[in-house]
Formats: C-alpha cells, structure tokens, sequence
C-alpha cells in the first residue's frame, strides 16, 4: 500500500451550467492527456454524488511530483456561467467534499495536509478556485 499524506482538490475547470460528466472526463484524460484512466481518484459531480475513479492503491495523475504519495479529489465545475474563476460548489458538493475527506483520513490516519492543486510549488493554476487549505480542519478535528 501506498503511503499517503496528503490530499490535493481540484476542479474540472468547466461551466457550472454545464454539465462535466464522468464519461467526458474520463474521454479528456484517456484521449486528450493519454493517460490509461482518470488522473483523479474521486470526482464530485454537481449533484454531490462521489465516483470513484482510480482506486486509492493506485498513484494519481493528479499533481506532478505529489501523486506518488497523495490523494487527488476534483469537483465538477470551477467556473462561473460566464467562465470566471469561481467557487462553484453546490451545497451537496461541499457536504460530500466534507464526507470523503474525513472518510479518507479515517481510512489513511497518515494523512496530514489538504491542498488545493494550486498550491503546490510551480503551479500556475487558480485550481481548485477557492482556498481548499480551509478544509484543514477537517483533519485537525479528528
């Protein structure tokens, strides 16, 4: 098993109005990065509902230089219907969000950091588009 210590949130970088299934996802990083799957090990479409994608024994492509040792969650969404920058989770989206990190830290006590994509060293991304180092709490409270 892999040791993980970390969790790195991203957003899938679309249109809040439209919908980013699982199987565009998965078409994006299959035939547009050329990966073997989804980069990602959990995705949290708009409804709040969490699919697995990679399993958790498998390293990520998620966060250059981190996937060996991290968990890579992403939300649907990421931008406004006019395409800005936003926070765009729905309620349900932040409750899952909530309910797996703290499932994750239960499953994998090694973990100590929660991260946006875009704090990470050389990122250049506004990704997850909102401050997901606030979740930290999550691990600190249990």
């Amino acid at each position: 098993m892999r040791d993980i210590d970390m969790i790195v949130v991203h957003c899938s970088g679309s249109r809040c109005d439209h919908r980013y299934t699982m199987k565009m996802l998965r078409y994006d990083h299959v035939h547009n990065n050329g990966w073997t799957d989804i980069g990602y090990h959990f995705y949290i479409t708009l409804d709040g509902v969490v699919h697995a994608c990679r399993p958790v024994e498998r390293m990520g492509s998620h966060a250059l230089g981190y996937n060996a040792h991290s968990i890579g969650i992403c939300y649907e969404g990421g931008l406004s219907p006019s395409g800005c920058i936003s926070d765009t989770r729905t309620p349900k989206q932040k409750e899952s969000m909530k309910h797996l990190i703290q499932d994750l830290h239960h499953r994998f006590p090694g973990i100590r950091t929660i991260l946006g994509h875009r704090d990470l060293p050389g990122v250049q991304k506004a990704c997850p588009c909102f401050d997901a180092t606030k979740l930290q709490y999550l691990l600190d409270a249990s």
